[in-house]
């Protein structure tokens, strides 16, 4: 059985869940989400807590109740707090900007890589080597920073590429002659 799914999910003060059928709306003061249920979970809203359970009391069942508990927490952290990744550049060169909704990279290529982000993703660059990612909604941001992070992923030799702020890349040495 899953000790995620057995938690409840504690809503904090000015976030309301409104429950309709298998579709649950998640407001906040970062916005408004929602996340359609699985047949097999069933929620249950008590006081300031929502407590997810399985609707039998089988392995499969248990598995899409922590799936979903885990979902509906983020979406109620998302929409209180929000969540931020941090990306950094390293190399000679290596250069950042932010126009709006478009990040231009000047990562080692002939031209500059521009990608645009997606709705609801924001981006700025405290200083040329540095990207900060926000958004309410977990799944995007994530996807978002490993879109940007695909364009030159860390190499092992030099340590160059784009990483994660928190990331470790092993490095390897170089070969003897």
């Amino acid at each position: 059985m899953s000790r995620v799914a057995k938690a409840p999910v504690t809503l904090p003060q000015g976030t309301s869940v409104t429950l309709n059928g298998q579709q649950v709306e998640v407001k906040g003061k970062q916005g408004t989400m929602s996340l359609h249920l699985h047949d097999l979970v069933e929620l249950k809203q008590e006081d300031d807590q929502i407590i997810v359970s399985p609707v039998s009391d089988t392995k499969e069942a248990w598995m899409h109740t922590g799936t979903v508990r885990s979902l509906l927490n983020n979406l109620v952290q998302g929409v209180t707090e929000g969540f931020e990744k941090r990306l950094q550049l390293i190399g000679v060169g290596y250069r950042a900007q932010v126009a709006g909704n478009k990040l231009t990279l000047n990562v080692g290529y002939s031209h500059p890589v521009e990608y645009i982000l997606p709705e609801g993703v924001s981006a700025e660059t405290p200083s040329q080597t540095e990207i900060v990612l926000k958004s309410s909604d977990k799944q995007k941001l994530g996807q978002a920073a490993a879109n940007i992070r695909g364009y030159r992923p860390p190499e092992p030799y030099k340590g160059k590429g784009i990483r994660y702020s928190d990331e470790y890349v092993a490095r390897k040495e170089a070969k003897k002659k």
